[in-house]
């Protein structure tokens, strides 16, 4: 498979945008004699009325299949499409007045064209991969817009990464527009990040290229209590004309609910049920269903739509968290559609979802999610509307994908060194470091434990009654170990509770540096030198995630870049993953995409317990919590 080219690297500083051209929104970049050009529709739109009119030729012609129009709702059989300078420049009948002699012409033979794939809401660093490499993954499966949030890479190198990763995603062949990180901490008080946003920062960042918004507003109780930070960053926002992104964790949808949506973000992607999908779209907000590796919240919400009524153009797909096993295995947003087409969806509707709706919401409805004048050429070809294969796909007018072939090149950057150099454990951790005491004579003891749910975000606070050896608290069947342990300061901290649901056996741990959203290391285990091993094994290779297992390492994914990325080919990535998804279940664990349950333990800003490398929290309170309750 032709890809992204590892060696073709790029220095941060050596990546010189046309700023102006930029600003105007002509997405223009020229690295190592590989340009994607882009002309603005200003710049353009003479050509395009020429082409329209039969004046000019145009540079392709698809004809012979039949044009979803996701505007009007229909399929419109036998209309031709004319491209030019990348934009759509004629979208009709017959666009026989458009070939030149050097027109390519492409022979749909009775496919369907439709718009290339937008995803509404995404972290790109969940792929386990740079920008560019996430690219090479999901351009093949039709997606062509992304919109992305980085607040993983914020909390780890602040401002800076969240730069290095809008540099990255601008210089590739699809439409990758970032959303600035909101909230890091996502929870002040409650966790310690690498680095700290500032409504300075989001300022700043307003004022880039690629920057369409404000990332999702974790802070939801910041919002709800009017926090001056978190109603300045807002501000910040709407100032520069941008959208705010929402994310309320919270069940509670009286009067906190209200006083959130006050606060001005315009979509969430945090329902999981039909009735919060409702109150979302009642509110002003668009509703965002998600389908990522684990999380599975369509089919719960989108009878909204399908057997409510409500009006499909206030909901958005989107995959939220995708790692490299689901994307090179099962697809991305051509995944999620046909997904809520299974559901029940109009095969229409759900297009639309994935594309039209998108663009509006972001204020792109001109510029792309629909195959009409004047819009970037992003199309795809498929012979099937519900099974959706993705047949060859165009990016502002060049062809970038055919039978699941990637057909260009991804550009690079040449990450700094610091940004491998992320891992601050401080010391060689031991057994020791992962030990509960026990109250003086407790024989046994009442415990707070973390329940994972299998494909929700959310976790059940649970109580479990564990017993004592030799003055340590030790989990019991169903119940392991969970330890976060502090990567950015050196300090050499690690926090200590339980967590049950996954279904571990004796003798394992397993640890990532992945750790939603503050990002130090998380290690889950039945056995503390197990853990032990595991933790000082992320140290070493700069971050990842490892499984292991009597002694022994059953898998490694190694994600050097900030502890939560790779650089290299997402095959290579997805290898791996797949690799530790096996260990895990070789340790027990039967859960779907387990992995992502592992990396969301320390998220505190999702009910109902979790960890942080200031205790256990009770998210459901935002307060921290004891470990240890009763003693027998």
């Amino acid at each position: 498979m032709a890809g992204s080219d590892p060696g073709a690297r790029v220095n941060p500083r050596d990546v010189v945008f046309s700023r102006k051209r930029l600003a105007a929104g002509a997405g223009w970049v020229s690295i190592l004699g590989m340009a994607y050009s882009l002309k603005t529709w200003a710049e353009s739109a003479a050509l395009l009325v020429n082409v329209a009119a039969g004046r000019a030729a145009a540079d392709m012609v698809i004809r012979g299949g039949k044009l979803v129009n996701v505007q009007s709702r229909e399929v419109l059989d036998g209309w031709q499409v004319a491209i030019a300078a990348g934009r759509f420049a004629y979208v009709g009948p017959d666009a026989a007045h458009c070939v030149g002699d050097t027109t390519e012409v492409i022979e749909a033979e009775g496919r369907y064209l439709i718009p290339g794939l937008c995803d509404g809401h995404m972290h790109i660093e969940s792929g386990m991969l740079t920008p560019a490499e996430f690219a090479a993954a999901v351009i093949p499966h039709g997606t062509t817009t992304m919109f992305t949030d980085p607040h993983e890479i914020a909390n780890v190198l602040g401002l800076r990464g969240v730069r290095l990763m809008h540099d990255e995603a601008m210089m590739q062949p699809v439409n990758i527009f970032t959303q600035m990180p909101s909230c890091a901490p996502s929870a002040p008080g409650l966790e310690t990040t690498g680095f700290e946003i500032t409504p300075d920062d989001v300022a700043e960042a307003m004022g880039w290229p690629g920057i369409i918004g404000l990332g999702e507003m974790m802070n939801f109780p910041g919002v709800i209590n009017a926090d001056p930070q978190m109603l300045a960053e807002i501000a910040a926002t709407q100032i520069a004309g941008k959208t705010v992104g929402g994310h309320y964790a919270s069940a509670d949808r009286g009067v906190p609910f209200h006083a959130y949506a006050a606060g001005g973000p315009a979509d969430d992607h945090e329902g999981t049920a039909e009735s919060d999908a409702i109150a979302r779209v009642r509110q002003g907000m668009r509703s965002m269903m998600r389908l990522g590796s684990a999380w599975y919240d369509v089919e719960s919400q989108i009878t909204a739509v399908t057997e409510k009524g409500l009006d499909p153009r206030n909901f958005i797909l989107c995959t939220d968290d995708c790692h490299s096993g689901t994307l090179v295995n099962d697809g991305h947003m051509n995944r999620v559609v046909r997904h809520a087409i299974d559901c029940g969806c109009d095969p229409l509707v759900a297009l639309q979802m994935a594309t039209v709706n998108t663009a509006t919401h972001f204020g792109l409805e001109r510029e792309l999610g629909s195959i009409a004048p004047g819009r970037r050429a992003d199309v795809i070809l498929t012979s099937d509307l519900a099974s959706l294969p993705i047949e060859h796909v165009i990016a502002r007018g060049i062809p970038v994908a055919q039978d699941g072939t990637l057909l260009v090149e991804c550009p690079h950057l040449d990450w700094p060194k610091d940004t491998r150099a992320t891992m601050h454990l401080g010391k060689s951790l031991q057994a020791s470091d992962f030990e509960i005491v026990a109250p003086d004579g407790a024989r046994r003891v009442k415990a707070r434990v973390i329940g994972v749910v299998e494909n929700q975000a959310p976790t059940e606070a649970l109580e479990a009654e564990l017993p004592v050896l030799n003055g340590l608290v030790e989990g019991e069947a169903g119940v392991a170990q969970i330890a976060l342990v502090e990567r950015h300061r050196a300090t050499g901290a690690v926090v200590n509770g339980f967590v049950s649901g996954f279904g571990y056996g004796p003798g394992m741990a397993m640890a990532s540096s992945v750790a939603h959203d503050s990002h130090h290391m998380i290690v889950v285990g039945t056995d503390r030198a197990m853990m032990a091993e595991a933790a000082n094994r992320l140290g070493q290779v700069g971050g990842g995630v490892t499984v292991w297992k009597d002694g022994a390492e059953l898998a490694l994914v190694e994600l050097p870049i900030a502890g939560l990325m790779s650089d290299q080919p997402a095959r290579d990535v997805a290898a791996k993953a797949d690799q530790m998804v096996r260990a895990m279940e070789t340790c027990g664990c039967t859960l779907n995409n387990a992995y992502m349950q592992h990396s969301l333990l320390a998220l505190v800003v999702i009910p109902s317990l979790r960890i942080s490398d200031l205790g256990l929290v009770d998210v459901d309170r935002f307060e921290l919590t004891n470990l240890l309750g009763e003693v027998t």
